[in-house]
């Protein structure tokens, strides 16, 4: 009997530890808890009412999984990704994002190609206003261009495809791909106007230039985000 609750006690424990990995995984995903940012398990436990001792399995969890970085003498932070991690993850994302386009052609109705553009002009929209400095504006562009993309990959009608996808725009912070159609204008136009090129060939069943464009499209994205992280891993003091 003493085995069994024992046993259940340590599953328990385990779904506890998950959750608070989870949790803190959200935070930092969006911006809430920045790059480069300390954190401290006493602040951390008091955020989710537990003890510190599933908050510290959870930071080792989430250390194993390259999210954060242990550095002497200020302990756990969020970890600042090397450029080199975005342009590998990135040219692997163009690939399977560009056969999701091939696929979808296919499988696109005329419905869900206008949900995209619908999806793609409200990203637009609210990247400019942006301007006013919301928080609510950024989670909404970052939320449509999400939702672009996430939509081209459900449309494959290849699960394992659309997770793939999935877990390799998990491993940046989302927020930051926000500050940048925010942030650079130029970038802000040739996102919308690239979107609107692969719609355009969806919409004429044409697969080989969706593939192209979503793949061209990505690839700049990538490049975008290594730079960006080339200019902020010089500010950011992680050592």
């Amino acid at each position: 009997m003493a085995e069994k609750v024992n046993l259940a006690s340590e599953m328990s424990g385990h779904a506890l530890v998950d959750d608070i990995a989870a949790k803190i995984r959200a935070r930092i995903m969006s911006g809430e808890i920045p790059i480069g940012a300390q954190l401290r398990q006493a602040e951390l436990a008091n955020d989710f009412g537990v003890s510190r001792t599933p908050v510290r399995e959870a930071l080792r969890q989430l250390q194993t999984g390259g999210l954060i970085d242990v550095v002497p003498n200020r302990g756990a932070v969020v970890r600042v990704p090397a450029p080199w991690e975005v342009r590998e993850a990135y040219t692997v994302r163009a690939e399977l994002e560009a056969l999701a386009a091939a696929l979808s052609v296919s499988r696109a109705s005329h419905d869900d190609i206008e949900r995209l553009r619908v999806a793609n002009q409200a990203m637009y929209d609210r990247s400019l206003a942006e301007r006013d400095e919301t928080r609510n504006a950024a989670l909404d562009s970052r939320r449509e261009n999400d939702i672009f993309h996430s939509t081209i990959a459900e449309l494959s009608g290849n699960s394992r495809l659309a997770r793939s996808i999935d877990e390799i725009n998990e491993t940046f912070p989302r927020n930051v791909s926000a500050q940048l159609l925010v942030g650079d204008s130029r970038h802000r136009e040739e996102n919308f106007h690239e979107h609107g090129r692969i719609l355009d060939a969806l919409e004429r069943g044409d697969a080989e230039t969706a593939r192209q464009e979503m793949r061209e499209h990505v690839i700049k994205a990538g490049e975008q985000l290594a730079r960006w992280y080339e200019r902020r891993s010089s500010t950011v003091f992680t050592g």
